[in-house]
Protein backbone atom coordinates (compact mmCIF):
# COMPACT_ATOMS: atom_id res chain seq x y z
CA UNK A 1 0.00 0.00 0.00
CA UNK A 2 1.10 3.59 -0.92
CA UNK A 3 0.37 6.68 1.43
CA UNK A 4 0.37 10.38 0.49
CA UNK A 5 0.42 13.37 2.40
CA UNK A 6 -2.89 14.46 3.07
CA UNK A 7 -2.66 18.73 2.81
CA UNK A 8 -6.14 20.94 1.76
CA UNK A 9 -8.64 17.66 1.30
CA UNK A 10 -6.00 16.15 -1.09
CA UNK A 11 -3.82 12.96 -1.49
CA UNK A 12 -0.24 14.62 -2.53
CA UNK A 13 3.46 13.32 -2.76
CA UNK A 14 6.39 14.76 -0.29
CA UNK A 15 7.93 17.89 -2.71
CA UNK A 16 10.91 15.44 -3.37
CA UNK A 17 9.20 12.37 -4.42
CA UNK A 18 10.90 10.71 -1.19
CA UNK A 19 9.27 7.79 0.82
CA UNK A 20 10.05 5.65 4.05
CA UNK A 21 8.49 2.31 4.79
CA UNK A 22 6.33 1.11 8.15
CA UNK A 23 6.46 -2.04 9.44
CA UNK A 24 4.98 -5.04 10.91
CA UNK A 25 6.47 -5.37 14.44
CA UNK A 26 5.21 -8.80 14.84
CA UNK A 27 7.14 -10.23 11.28
CA UNK A 28 9.51 -7.31 10.76
CA UNK A 29 7.72 -7.71 7.39
CA UNK A 30 6.93 -3.87 5.50
CA UNK A 31 3.64 -3.41 5.24
CA UNK A 32 3.26 0.06 3.77
CA UNK A 33 5.12 2.89 1.66
CA UNK A 34 4.68 6.41 3.00
CA UNK A 35 5.84 9.87 1.68
CA UNK A 36 8.48 11.07 3.27
CA UNK A 37 7.10 15.06 4.12
CA UNK A 38 9.78 17.75 4.98
CA UNK A 39 9.97 21.21 5.65
CA UNK A 40 8.20 22.56 2.43
CA UNK A 41 5.56 20.19 2.52
CA UNK A 42 5.29 21.81 6.35
CA UNK A 43 5.12 24.73 4.78
CA UNK A 44 1.94 24.21 2.51
CA UNK A 45 0.38 22.33 5.11
CA UNK A 46 0.06 25.43 7.15
CA UNK A 47 -0.85 27.37 4.55
CA UNK A 48 -3.62 24.88 3.43
CA UNK A 49 -4.78 25.03 7.46
CA UNK A 50 -4.81 29.11 7.30
CA UNK A 51 -6.67 29.24 4.66
CA UNK A 52 -10.20 28.13 5.70
CA UNK A 53 -9.37 29.49 9.21
CA UNK A 54 -8.74 33.14 8.23
CA UNK A 55 -12.06 32.02 5.89
CA UNK A 56 -14.64 32.20 8.32
CA UNK A 57 -14.30 28.61 9.85
CA UNK A 58 -13.69 30.01 13.26
CA UNK A 59 -16.91 32.37 13.07
CA UNK A 60 -19.45 29.34 11.77
CA UNK A 61 -22.17 29.05 14.30
CA UNK A 62 -21.42 26.25 17.19
CA UNK A 63 -23.86 23.82 15.98
CA UNK A 64 -22.33 23.30 12.49
CA UNK A 65 -18.72 22.32 13.85
CA UNK A 66 -20.45 20.50 17.03
CA UNK A 67 -22.43 18.20 13.97
CA UNK A 68 -19.46 17.36 12.21
CA UNK A 69 -17.33 16.21 15.24
CA UNK A 70 -20.94 14.09 16.06
CA UNK A 71 -20.33 12.59 12.59
CA UNK A 72 -17.28 11.86 12.81
CA UNK A 73 -17.41 9.95 15.79
CA UNK A 74 -20.69 7.56 13.99
CA UNK A 75 -17.59 7.53 11.05
CA UNK A 76 -14.83 5.94 13.29
CA UNK A 77 -17.22 3.75 15.25
CA UNK A 78 -18.80 2.06 11.25
CA UNK A 79 -14.61 1.97 10.18
CA UNK A 80 -13.80 0.68 14.39
CA UNK A 81 -13.22 -2.47 12.32
CA UNK A 82 -10.76 -1.82 9.53
CA UNK A 83 -9.44 1.21 11.52
CA UNK A 84 -8.11 -1.16 14.90
CA UNK A 85 -6.78 -3.89 11.91
CA UNK A 86 -4.54 -0.87 10.74
CA UNK A 87 -3.41 0.25 14.00
CA UNK A 88 -2.30 -3.84 14.89
CA UNK A 89 -0.55 -4.28 11.93
CA UNK A 90 0.83 -0.90 12.17
CA UNK A 91 1.80 -0.81 15.94
CA UNK A 92 1.85 -4.49 17.03
CA UNK A 93 -0.71 -4.26 19.62
CA UNK A 94 -3.76 -6.63 20.35
CA UNK A 95 -6.56 -6.24 18.20
CA UNK A 96 -8.88 -6.59 20.84
CA UNK A 97 -7.25 -3.29 22.83
CA UNK A 98 -7.13 -2.06 19.20
CA UNK A 99 -10.68 -1.88 19.05
CA UNK A 100 -10.74 -0.30 22.56
CA UNK A 101 -8.16 2.55 21.34
CA UNK A 102 -10.59 3.16 18.19
CA UNK A 103 -13.95 3.77 20.17
CA UNK A 104 -12.03 5.79 22.55
CA UNK A 105 -10.94 8.07 19.45
CA UNK A 106 -14.96 8.36 18.45
CA UNK A 107 -15.70 9.19 22.28
CA UNK A 108 -13.30 12.21 21.91
CA UNK A 109 -15.16 13.96 19.18
CA UNK A 110 -18.47 12.80 20.72
CA UNK A 111 -17.42 14.11 23.68
CA UNK A 112 -16.01 17.66 22.30
CA UNK A 113 -18.76 17.69 20.06
CA UNK A 114 -20.89 18.35 23.11
CA UNK A 115 -18.95 21.14 24.20
CA UNK A 116 -18.05 23.29 20.71
CA UNK A 117 -21.77 25.62 21.66
CA UNK A 118 -20.77 25.36 25.60
CA UNK A 119 -17.18 27.54 25.00
CA UNK A 120 -18.73 30.34 27.20
CA UNK A 121 -17.47 33.25 28.77
CA UNK A 122 -17.64 35.28 31.79
CA UNK A 123 -19.46 38.57 33.19
CA UNK A 124 -16.71 40.43 35.84
CA UNK A 125 -18.88 43.10 38.06
CA UNK A 126 -16.88 46.57 37.77
CA UNK A 127 -19.90 48.88 39.14
CA UNK A 128 -22.94 50.24 37.48
CA UNK A 129 -21.08 52.18 34.87
CA UNK A 130 -19.42 49.56 33.33
CA UNK A 131 -20.32 45.98 31.15
CA UNK A 132 -17.11 43.65 31.38
CA UNK A 133 -16.89 39.99 30.02
CA UNK A 134 -14.77 37.76 28.62
CA UNK A 135 -14.66 35.90 24.91
CA UNK A 136 -12.97 32.75 24.05
CA UNK A 137 -11.63 32.75 20.84
CA UNK A 138 -9.70 29.76 19.27
CA UNK A 139 -5.73 30.18 19.30
CA UNK A 140 -6.13 29.62 15.21
CA UNK A 141 -3.89 27.02 13.68
CA UNK A 142 -2.74 24.27 15.70
CA UNK A 143 0.38 21.30 15.23
CA UNK A 144 -0.27 18.04 16.65
CA UNK A 145 3.25 15.68 16.96
CA UNK A 146 1.89 12.58 17.84
CA UNK A 147 3.65 9.78 19.28
CA UNK A 148 3.72 6.24 18.16
CA UNK A 149 2.27 4.12 21.23
CA UNK A 150 -1.59 4.84 20.80
CA UNK A 151 -1.16 6.04 17.02
CA UNK A 152 -5.13 7.05 16.97
CA UNK A 153 -5.95 7.75 19.77
CA UNK A 154 -3.54 10.49 20.72
CA UNK A 155 -4.59 11.87 17.75
CA UNK A 156 -8.12 12.33 18.95
CA UNK A 157 -7.52 13.39 21.42
CA UNK A 158 -5.88 16.97 20.74
CA UNK A 159 -7.36 17.41 17.00
CA UNK A 160 -11.09 16.83 18.51
CA UNK A 161 -11.24 19.27 21.51
CA UNK A 162 -9.06 21.84 18.93
CA UNK A 163 -11.74 21.73 16.09
CA UNK A 164 -14.34 21.86 18.76
CA UNK A 165 -12.66 25.46 19.76
CA UNK A 166 -12.75 26.54 16.03
CA UNK A 167 -9.08 26.22 15.36
CA UNK A 168 -7.72 24.01 11.90
CA UNK A 169 -5.20 21.14 12.66
CA UNK A 170 -1.66 20.18 10.68
CA UNK A 171 -0.81 16.45 12.39
CA UNK A 172 2.89 15.01 12.00
CA UNK A 173 2.46 11.36 12.65
CA UNK A 174 5.51 9.27 14.13
CA UNK A 175 6.89 7.58 11.34
CA UNK A 176 6.80 3.91 13.05
CA UNK A 177 3.22 4.04 13.14
CA UNK A 178 1.63 6.69 10.45
CA UNK A 179 -1.49 4.88 8.81
CA UNK A 180 -4.34 5.30 10.78
CA UNK A 181 -3.71 9.16 10.70
CA UNK A 182 -3.69 9.10 7.53
CA UNK A 183 -6.44 6.80 7.16
CA UNK A 184 -8.26 9.17 9.30
CA UNK A 185 -7.88 11.74 6.68
CA UNK A 186 -10.39 9.94 4.57
CA UNK A 187 -13.25 10.59 7.47
CA UNK A 188 -12.71 13.64 7.79
CA UNK A 189 -13.74 14.17 4.04
CA UNK A 190 -16.32 11.66 4.30
CA UNK A 191 -17.77 13.57 7.02
CA UNK A 192 -17.70 17.00 5.01
CA UNK A 193 -15.04 19.10 7.18
CA UNK A 194 -13.89 22.00 4.64
CA UNK A 195 -10.62 21.37 2.89
CA UNK A 196 -7.72 22.32 5.10
CA UNK A 197 -9.49 22.29 8.56
CA UNK A 198 -7.54 18.86 9.00
CA UNK A 199 -3.79 17.47 7.36
CA UNK A 200 -1.44 15.19 8.10
CA UNK A 201 2.25 15.29 6.84
CA UNK A 202 4.12 12.52 7.76
CA UNK A 203 8.06 11.95 7.61
CA UNK A 204 10.40 12.22 10.16
CA UNK A 205 11.26 14.14 13.52
CA UNK A 206 14.10 16.25 12.25
CA UNK A 207 12.80 16.65 8.71
CA UNK A 208 8.99 17.10 9.39
CA UNK A 209 8.55 17.53 12.75
CA UNK A 210 11.56 20.13 13.90
CA UNK A 211 10.04 22.43 10.43
CA UNK A 212 6.50 21.73 12.15
CA UNK A 213 7.29 22.99 15.42
CA UNK A 214 9.43 25.68 14.47
CA UNK A 215 6.79 26.89 11.78
CA UNK A 216 5.56 30.70 12.53
CA UNK A 217 2.28 30.29 11.16
CA UNK A 218 1.82 27.83 13.83
CA UNK A 219 -0.12 29.28 16.80
CA UNK A 220 0.04 26.64 19.41
CA UNK A 221 1.58 23.53 19.63
CA UNK A 222 0.60 20.14 21.28
CA UNK A 223 3.35 17.47 21.88
CA UNK A 224 3.10 14.36 23.43
CA UNK A 225 6.68 11.95 24.03
CA UNK A 226 9.94 11.80 25.04
CA UNK A 227 11.37 14.78 27.84
CA UNK A 228 14.44 15.51 25.59
CA UNK A 229 12.23 16.04 21.84
CA UNK A 230 10.14 18.17 24.06
CA UNK A 231 12.38 20.24 25.16
CA UNK A 232 13.61 20.88 21.09
CA UNK A 233 9.96 21.21 20.78
CA UNK A 234 9.62 24.19 23.67
CA UNK A 235 13.09 25.96 22.08
CA UNK A 236 11.68 26.02 18.42
CA UNK A 237 7.99 27.49 20.12
CA UNK A 238 9.93 29.84 22.12
CA UNK A 239 11.41 31.62 18.65
CA UNK A 240 8.06 32.45 17.61
CA UNK A 241 6.31 32.89 21.33
CA UNK A 242 3.84 30.31 20.76
CA UNK A 243 2.30 28.62 23.62
CA UNK A 244 3.03 24.61 23.88
CA UNK A 245 1.02 21.74 25.28
CA UNK A 246 3.79 19.06 26.32
CA UNK A 247 2.93 15.34 27.74
CA UNK A 248 6.14 13.94 28.36
CA UNK A 249 7.59 11.02 30.13
CA UNK A 250 6.71 8.92 33.41
CA UNK A 251 8.09 7.18 35.75
CA UNK A 252 4.93 6.16 37.63
CA UNK A 253 4.58 4.64 41.21
CA UNK A 254 2.05 1.74 41.44
CA UNK A 255 2.10 1.90 46.13
CA UNK A 256 0.52 -0.98 47.44
CA UNK A 257 -0.18 -1.23 51.23
CA UNK A 258 -0.82 -4.23 53.47
CA UNK A 259 -4.67 -3.46 53.59
CA UNK A 260 -5.18 -3.81 49.58
CA UNK A 261 -7.42 -5.98 47.98
CA UNK A 262 -4.53 -8.74 47.11
CA UNK A 263 -6.40 -10.45 44.36
CA UNK A 264 -7.46 -6.96 42.75
CA UNK A 265 -3.78 -4.72 43.23
CA UNK A 266 -2.03 -8.16 41.43
CA UNK A 267 -4.24 -7.69 38.86
CA UNK A 268 -3.94 -4.17 38.20
CA UNK A 269 -0.52 -3.90 38.69
CA UNK A 270 0.07 -6.22 35.79
CA UNK A 271 -2.70 -4.32 33.75
CA UNK A 272 -0.14 -1.43 35.08
CA UNK A 273 2.94 -2.49 33.15
CA UNK A 274 1.57 -4.74 30.54
CA UNK A 275 -0.93 -3.07 28.75
CA UNK A 276 0.18 -1.86 25.30
CA UNK A 277 3.60 -3.69 25.93
CA UNK A 278 4.34 -1.26 28.66
CA UNK A 279 4.22 1.37 25.85
CA UNK A 280 2.29 4.05 27.93
CA UNK A 281 4.12 7.30 29.14
CA UNK A 282 1.57 6.69 32.57
CA UNK A 283 2.64 2.72 33.11
CA UNK A 284 3.01 1.90 36.75
CA UNK A 285 6.55 0.90 36.34
CA UNK A 286 7.68 1.24 39.90
CA UNK A 287 5.67 -1.56 42.52
CA UNK A 288 6.40 0.20 45.56
CA UNK A 289 4.56 -2.44 48.05
CA UNK A 290 5.04 -3.00 51.31
CA UNK A 291 7.11 -4.88 52.91
CA UNK A 292 4.88 -6.98 54.99
CA UNK A 293 2.58 -8.08 52.15
CA UNK A 294 6.15 -7.87 49.64
CA UNK A 295 6.84 -11.89 49.23
CA UNK A 296 3.38 -13.60 48.61
CA UNK A 297 2.55 -10.41 46.81
CA UNK A 298 5.17 -11.14 44.29
CA UNK A 299 4.56 -14.71 43.86
CA UNK A 300 1.19 -13.58 42.51
CA UNK A 301 2.04 -11.24 40.24
CA UNK A 302 4.84 -13.52 38.78
CA UNK A 303 2.05 -16.49 38.33
CA UNK A 304 -0.01 -13.71 36.74
CA UNK A 305 2.82 -12.21 34.56
CA UNK A 306 3.96 -16.10 33.34
CA UNK A 307 0.40 -16.61 32.48
CA UNK A 308 -0.02 -13.88 29.73
CA UNK A 309 -0.01 -14.96 25.84
CA UNK A 310 2.64 -12.99 24.04
CA UNK A 311 2.33 -12.69 20.30
CA UNK A 312 1.42 -11.35 17.12
CA UNK A 313 -1.63 -8.79 17.68
CA UNK A 314 -4.15 -9.88 14.74
CA UNK A 315 -3.96 -13.54 17.40
CA UNK A 316 -5.18 -11.30 19.96
CA UNK A 317 -2.57 -12.48 22.99
CA UNK A 318 -2.37 -10.91 26.59
CA UNK A 319 0.59 -8.57 25.03
CA UNK A 320 2.65 -7.64 21.28
CA UNK A 321 5.28 -6.97 20.48
CA UNK A 322 7.22 -3.52 20.98
CA UNK A 323 7.12 -1.19 18.14
CA UNK A 324 10.01 -1.17 16.22
CA UNK A 325 13.91 -2.71 16.22
CA UNK A 326 15.08 0.31 17.56
CA UNK A 327 13.08 0.36 20.56
CA UNK A 328 13.41 -3.51 21.15
CA UNK A 329 17.28 -2.63 21.24
CA UNK A 330 16.48 -0.10 23.85
CA UNK A 331 14.26 -2.05 26.04
CA UNK A 332 16.65 -5.11 26.18
CA UNK A 333 19.58 -2.82 27.01
CA UNK A 334 17.70 -1.73 29.92
CA UNK A 335 16.83 -5.27 31.34
CA UNK A 336 20.47 -6.02 31.05
CA UNK A 337 21.82 -2.26 32.82
CA UNK A 338 18.77 -3.58 36.05
CA UNK A 339 20.76 -7.07 36.01
CA UNK A 340 24.06 -5.22 36.26
CA UNK A 341 23.31 -2.74 38.78
CA UNK A 342 22.39 -5.61 41.05
CA UNK A 343 18.36 -5.97 40.97
CA UNK A 344 17.02 -9.43 40.20
CA UNK A 345 15.13 -10.83 37.50
CA UNK A 346 12.54 -13.42 38.76
CA UNK A 347 10.62 -13.36 36.05
CA UNK A 348 10.72 -12.31 31.91
CA UNK A 349 14.25 -10.80 31.21
CA UNK A 350 13.83 -11.95 27.64
CA UNK A 351 12.45 -12.86 23.84
CA UNK A 352 9.45 -15.12 24.83
CA UNK A 353 9.82 -19.13 23.80
CA UNK A 354 8.63 -20.19 20.44
CA UNK A 355 9.16 -16.31 18.97
CA UNK A 356 11.73 -16.22 16.46
CA UNK A 357 10.77 -12.75 14.72
CA UNK A 358 9.21 -9.89 15.54
CA UNK A 359 10.28 -7.41 18.25
CA UNK A 360 8.94 -9.30 21.38
CA UNK A 361 9.98 -8.77 25.02
CA UNK A 362 8.59 -11.17 27.58
CA UNK A 363 6.79 -9.53 31.02
CA UNK A 364 9.53 -8.66 33.36
CA UNK A 365 10.34 -8.38 36.59
CA UNK A 366 13.00 -6.94 39.01
CA UNK A 367 13.22 -7.43 42.34
CA UNK A 368 15.59 -5.89 44.93
CA UNK A 369 15.78 -2.49 43.27
CA UNK A 370 16.98 0.34 44.69
CA UNK A 371 15.48 3.97 44.21
CA UNK A 372 18.79 5.19 42.67
CA UNK A 373 18.84 2.68 40.33
CA UNK A 374 18.71 4.16 36.61
CA UNK A 375 16.07 0.86 35.91
CA UNK A 376 14.04 2.44 39.10
CA UNK A 377 14.49 6.49 37.86
CA UNK A 378 14.42 6.71 33.65
CA UNK A 379 11.68 5.70 31.49
CA UNK A 380 11.99 2.23 29.92
CA UNK A 381 8.36 2.62 28.26
CA UNK A 382 8.23 -1.17 28.03
CA UNK A 383 6.92 -4.11 29.90
CA UNK A 384 9.93 -3.55 32.87
CA UNK A 385 8.89 -3.74 35.98
CA UNK A 386 11.49 -2.35 39.54
CA UNK A 387 9.93 -3.83 42.85
CA UNK A 388 11.15 -1.41 45.73
CA UNK A 389 9.67 -2.21 49.48
CA UNK A 390 8.54 0.35 51.88
CA UNK A 391 8.40 0.11 56.03
CA UNK A 392 6.18 2.85 56.58
CA UNK A 393 3.68 5.43 54.70
CA UNK A 394 6.59 8.06 55.01
CA UNK A 395 9.12 6.31 53.14
CA UNK A 396 6.49 4.91 50.26
CA UNK A 397 5.91 8.76 49.73
CA UNK A 398 9.62 9.68 49.89
CA UNK A 399 9.90 6.78 46.87
CA UNK A 400 6.86 8.03 44.90
CA UNK A 401 8.29 11.57 44.94
CA UNK A 402 11.78 10.29 43.67
CA UNK A 403 12.03 11.10 40.07
CA UNK A 404 12.09 13.90 38.17
CA UNK A 405 8.59 12.50 36.96
CA UNK A 406 4.90 13.39 38.06
CA UNK A 407 2.84 11.80 35.36
CA UNK A 408 0.55 9.34 37.36
CA UNK A 409 0.13 7.41 40.49
CA UNK A 410 -1.54 4.18 41.93
CA UNK A 411 -2.99 3.47 45.88
CA UNK A 412 -4.01 0.72 46.89
CA UNK A 413 -5.55 0.67 50.43
CA UNK A 414 -8.87 -0.01 51.97
CA UNK A 415 -8.20 3.33 53.94
CA UNK A 416 -9.53 6.31 52.45
CA UNK A 417 -7.81 8.86 54.85
CA UNK A 418 -4.68 7.21 53.57
CA UNK A 419 -5.62 7.23 50.10
CA UNK A 420 -6.79 11.14 50.47
CA UNK A 421 -3.68 12.15 52.59
CA UNK A 422 -1.56 10.23 49.80
CA UNK A 423 -3.23 11.62 47.16
CA UNK A 424 -1.94 15.53 47.93
CA UNK A 425 0.91 14.72 49.00
CA UNK A 426 1.63 13.00 45.71
CA UNK A 427 3.62 14.80 43.16
CA UNK A 428 1.75 13.83 39.83
CA UNK A 429 -1.08 15.34 37.49
CA UNK A 430 -3.33 12.08 37.96
CA UNK A 431 -4.19 9.61 41.18
CA UNK A 432 -5.57 6.72 41.15
CA UNK A 433 -7.08 5.00 43.76
CA UNK A 434 -7.82 1.20 43.99
CA UNK A 435 -7.60 0.79 40.13
CA UNK A 436 -5.13 1.86 38.15
CA UNK A 437 -5.95 3.39 34.21
CA UNK A 438 -8.90 4.70 35.76
CA UNK A 439 -10.91 7.58 34.41
CA UNK A 440 -11.98 8.19 30.94
CA UNK A 441 -11.73 10.62 28.19
CA UNK A 442 -13.77 13.05 30.32
CA UNK A 443 -11.06 13.38 32.93
CA UNK A 444 -8.10 15.90 32.60
CA UNK A 445 -4.68 14.15 32.28
CA UNK A 446 -1.23 16.00 32.10
CA UNK A 447 1.81 15.75 34.34
CA UNK A 448 3.85 17.60 37.08
CA UNK A 449 8.28 18.31 37.05
CA UNK A 450 9.15 16.49 33.89
CA UNK A 451 6.37 14.41 32.87
CA UNK A 452 5.40 18.15 31.33
CA UNK A 453 2.25 20.78 31.49
CA UNK A 454 -1.08 21.75 29.83
CA UNK A 455 -4.12 18.66 29.94
CA UNK A 456 -5.45 16.95 27.90
CA UNK A 457 -8.28 15.06 28.02
CA UNK A 458 -12.13 16.57 29.58
CA UNK A 459 -13.03 20.46 29.36
CA UNK A 460 -9.71 21.27 30.77
CA UNK A 461 -8.39 20.76 26.93
CA UNK A 462 -10.36 23.44 25.55
CA UNK A 463 -8.38 25.63 27.46
CA UNK A 464 -5.14 24.54 25.40
CA UNK A 465 -7.19 25.45 22.52
CA UNK A 466 -8.13 28.86 23.10
CA UNK A 467 -7.04 32.29 24.36
CA UNK A 468 -9.10 34.40 26.34
CA UNK A 469 -10.40 38.65 25.32
CA UNK A 470 -11.35 40.87 27.86
CA UNK A 471 -14.30 43.39 26.55
CA UNK A 472 -14.62 46.48 29.46
CA UNK A 473 -17.17 48.85 28.10
CA UNK A 474 -17.97 52.15 29.70
CA UNK A 475 -21.94 53.26 30.54
CA UNK A 476 -22.42 57.40 29.52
Amino acid sequence: MDYHLYINGQWTPSASGQTFETVDPATEEPIATVARGTAEDINQAVEAARAPFAGGWWRTKPPAPARLLYDMARAIERHAGELAELETRDSGKPLNRSLAEVRSSARYFEFYAGAADKLFGTQIPLGPDYIDFTIREPMGVTAHIVPWNMPLNMVARSVAPALAAGNTCVVKPAEQTPLTALRLADLFAEVGFPPGVYNVVTGFGEEAGGPLASHPGIDSMTFTGSVETGRRIMRAAAEHIKPVVLELGGKSPHIIFADADMEIAVAEATKAITANCGQVCSAGSRLVIDNAVREPFLEQLTARMEALSVGPGMDNPDMGPLVSAEHYQRVNGYIALGQEEGAQVITGGGRPAGLERGFFVAPTVFDQARPDMRIAQEEIFGPVLSVLGFSDEEEALEIANGVAYGLVAGIFTNDINRALRLAGRIKAGQIYVNEYYAGGEETPFGGYKQSGFGREKGLEALQSYTQVKNVAIRIR
